[in-house]
């Protein structure tokens, strides 16, 4: 990227230029945010927790979910925003959030891998098909004196519904003693349908090339990856990026589980009970330690604080320095809070995460969207699901096993009953995940505690490896990008020199 900066246009002037469709849409995408983000928030937690009503499903059995559910999710949209540019935003909308409520109810009866596999897959197909029209609206909405505010806006509201989310469905979930797991699910599906009916009511219809209407289907699908093959700068970006959200997805898909098994955040759930008093009860566990889905709940809260006043800031920022900054303090955050069981460390590390998510994100939309021809915009954000359904596949399709292997609670308590207790392996199998730490303490002796074991397992086994193994994807995608961008510096240099 050799671009020069761009001059600042004054807020209210953006503003006053951004259409009636654009705040239409940010609030259909906030509707959409706040159902996925409380089922997301707290889905990892149910898929394989040891507490009551949960699922029980092994870690590999929820790695295999979230990959199905990321390659439909993110890969689709390479296509469906051909479609929605082909035959309208409103028919988009209207199958995307119809397949988001089924999924979210399906949820809310899963018995099991099966079914909540199939929940996973209607939902990762209706959110694909949800996002290019929403993200197509909000493109042709903005043009280069508003789009970095605009995307900042949008990022913001977005992060909106993110926030409000986990908090809702930590209440809606219960405690250990009296899960309502199907409270989060059926609440989703209730936003959903909402969300549809505002959607139907209150969305404008952009204008569709009459052209593109005569195309069959076939036909849009190959156009559309022409388009992409043809754009060979686009697509070298969106596959060096990849390993970026290889890294990324995983603090919402894995760090919640972690956060539950090692992290003690009792230190953070006293700061809360001095903050809100009584009303903190929802936000913390039996123990008065911050629920996980709370601590995750610190990125959205950054984004909401911080987005905005960053897009000004780096509105004048070339693409490619903004991209670069952002991903190494995310990547440093991402690493830094899977290295500590302290609490409020880890809260530290997800806010530096965040600022990193807040550098990178809006400024990766900016650039698509505007890079983008104009009766493009809906297919052109799609393909911005191409990193994130690499990344997001792979992530879960490695991190589960990998964790199974080396960080998970369960799997290291039994590890050590049989190794330096002398139990046999089929007598720590028959214990069950929610006794595992009260048979180590007991044979650990001297009147050691639940959370003696934890300790000394965390000591012995290292599980914050994991966390190193991912960041160095992350890493790799950093370098990746940082080479491609001096080499193509190099050759613009020497383009202006002839």
């Amino acid at each position: 990227m050799s671009e020069a900066p761009k001059p600042k246009v004054p807020i209210r002037e953006q503003l006053a230029t951004m259409g009636r469709n654009f705040w239409i849409a940010n609030l259909i995408e906030a509707g959409e945010r706040l159902a996925f983000f409380g089922v997301r928030a707290v889905l990892p937690l149910y898929l394989t927790g040891v507490k009551a009503g949960s699922l029980g499903l092994s870690y590999s059995e929820k790695g295999v979910i979230y990959m199905v559910w990321a390659v439909l999710q993110c890969l689709l949209p390479m296509v469906s925003g051909g479609y929605t540019d082909s035959y309208g935003y409103r028919k988009s909308l209207a199958v995307a959030l119809a397949l988001n409520l089924c999924g979210y109810a399906l949820m809310a009866n899963a018995t099991g891998f099966g079914t909540m596999m199939l929940a996973g897959a209607c939902v990762g197909t209706g959110t694909a098909i949800f996002k290019p029209p929403v993200q197509g609206a909000i493109a042709r909405s903005l043009g280069a004196g508003n789009s970095s505010l605009g995307f900042g806006i949008f990022y913001w509201i977005v992060n909106l519904g993110g926030f409000f989310a986990p908090m809702a469905a930590a209440w809606a979930r219960g405690n250990e003693q009296s899960p309502t797991w199907s409270h989060v699910f059926y609440g989703a599906a209730l936003v959903t349908a909402i969300n549809l009916l505002l959607g139907m009511v209150l969305f404008q219809e952009p204008a569709i090339d009459a052209a593109a209407k005569e195309k069959s289907p076939v036909r849009v699908f190959a156009d559309t990856m022409r388009v992409l093959w043809r754009d060979q700068p686009m697509l070298r970006l969106l596959l060096l990026i990849s390993g970026f959200w290889f890294m990324f997805v995983q603090v919402w898909d894995l760090l919640p589980n972690f956060i539950d098994e090692w992290v003690d955040a009792r230190d953070v759930g006293g700061f809360l009970a001095r903050v809100l008093g009584d009303g903190a009860r929802d936000f913390l566990t039996a123990t008065g330690a911050a629920k996980p889905e709370i601590l995750i709940n610190i990125n959205s809260f950054t984004v909401i604080l911080l987005v905005l006043p960053a897009s000004w800031l780096f509105g004048r920022y070339r693409v490619m320095t903004a991209l670069l900054t952002g991903i190494a303090v995310a990547t440093a955050g991402f690493v830094g809070a899977g290295l500590t069981r302290a609490g409020a460390l880890c809260a530290l590390m997800i806010f530096t995460f965040s600022v990193g998510e807040i550098i990178y994100n809006p400024k990766l939309y900016e650039y698509v969207g505007m890079a983008a021809p104009p009766d493009k915009k809906a297919q052109y954000m799609g393909y911005l699901n191409i990193p994130v359904a690499i990344g997001w596949a792979a992530g879960n399709g490695l991190s589960g096993p990998v964790y199974d292997r080396f960080s998970s609670l369960a799997s290291l308590a039994r590890r050590e009953l049989v190794e330096k207790h002398g139990m046999s392996w089929e007598a720590a199998r028959q214990i069950q995940p929610g006794a595992l730490l009260g048979a180590l303490a007991q044979r650990m002796g001297q009147q050691a505690t639940e959370g003696d074991a934890v300790a000394a397992l965390w000591n012995s086994y290292h599980p914050w490896v994991i966390w190193v193994m991912l960041g160095a994807v992350g890493l790799a995608s950093l370098t990746g990008m940082s080479l491609a961008h001096w080499r193509a510096t190099r050759r613009a240099a020497a383009r202006a020199e002839d």
